[in-house]
């Protein structure tokens, strides 16, 4: 089959899908690369992490279509253990971003960690900046009017949520000041024309979902591959700092829970997950970021169809 083309002046340049655990968007994602000659690049907090297979959702057959395999980035990025953040995470897609580009191939991302899909569609230019406890205690006792005033000084204001407490007031100072004492720093980030696409599933098909994947995975090693992650060295800390699958399964090898008290737990945790990750994705759009909404109970090929409907249209 003959990739969809697109001309280099299209109205989009990024094609965002996004959907809670286990909704099927990285199958949806990888047949639309295969559709249109796309590339995927990774949007989700734990996948980065070489080692983590099993309890973070790679799915690697996913990846391949008629045979195929569907490149995919920002996944095994790191090793288990390590503290990735949405900083590193802001650079490295802005990387991988520019690599597909270059290729000639249009960029799908695809994930369900809403801090780092909002981040990018929102072009934030995110540098990670440290505490000035020296310049905070210089603001404490200044009014919000003064601190208001002086926020003002750096920047014109047009985020009120920068000025709607005092805590973000001294924040947003806090950066700006960073920024004007560091003149080195260039955050530069491309200019992102998003289409975004999310995959909504009835509540109670989505907790079936859930349940099944995860006697799936137990099936498959999950409890083993966390074993050999304490076994390489990482500290049990640093597992239960990972949450969910890693929290929990650590927890039952510390004996803190049997092995059915783990289950129940664990399933509870992802059924709860799965619900802010929607809520979250409701915020973006009161944030005004569009989505496009499919059904995650029709067939992966209607799905594709549909969306590249929206996309002939653009």
């Amino acid at each position: 089959m003959r990739p969809v083309a697109y001309p280099d002046n299209r109205k989009f340049n990024l094609i965002t899908i996004l959907g809670p655990t286990a909704s099927g968007k990285t199958r949806l994602a990888a047949v639309l690369a295969f559709r249109i000659g796309g590339e995927i690049l990774s949007a989700d907090s734990r996948q980065v992490y070489r080692g983590m297979d099993l309890g973070t959702g790679k799915d690697y057959e996913d990846y391949k279509i008629e045979g195929e395999q569907i490149a995919v980035h920002l996944v095994d990025i790191v090793d288990a253990g390590y503290k990735y953040n949405i900083y590193e995470y802001q650079r490295d897609f802005v990387s991988s971003f520019q690599q597909v580009v270059n290729r000639n191939k249009i960029p799908i991302l695809c994930g369900g960690s809403g801090m780092y899909i909002e981040g990018i569609l929102k072009g934030y230019k995110l540098i990670h900046v440290p505490v000035n406890r020296e310049l905070r205690r210089k603001l404490e006792n200044r009014s919000m009017e003064d601190l208001t005033d002086m926020l003002s000084s750096f920047r014109k204001l047009h985020n009120v949520t920068d000025t709607d407490t005092r805590k973000r007031l001294i924040r947003a100072i806090e950066i700006a000041t960073y920024y004007s004492t560091h003149p080195e720093i260039d955050p530069a980030f491309p200019e992102i024309k998003p289409v975004v696409f999310g995959i909504n599933v009835a509540r109670d098909i989505r907790r079936k979902r859930i349940s099944e994947r995860l006697e799936r995975r137990l099936k498959e090693g999950m409890i083993d591959e966390v074993k050999g992650l304490i076994r390489s060295g990482i500290h049990s800390d640093r597992l239960i700092y990972y949450g969910l699958e890693y929290k929990f399964i650590t927890k039952y090898l510390q004996g803190v829970y049997t092995r059915e008290e783990m289950h129940q737990k664990l399933e509870t945790a992802i059924h709860r997950f799965a619900k802010r990750q929607m809520t979250w994705f409701r915020g973006m759009e009161k944030r005004e970021i569009t989505i496009h909404w499919l059904d995650g109970n029709s067939p992966v090929e209607e799905n594709v169809d549909r969306i590249i409907s929206v996309l002939d249209k653009l």
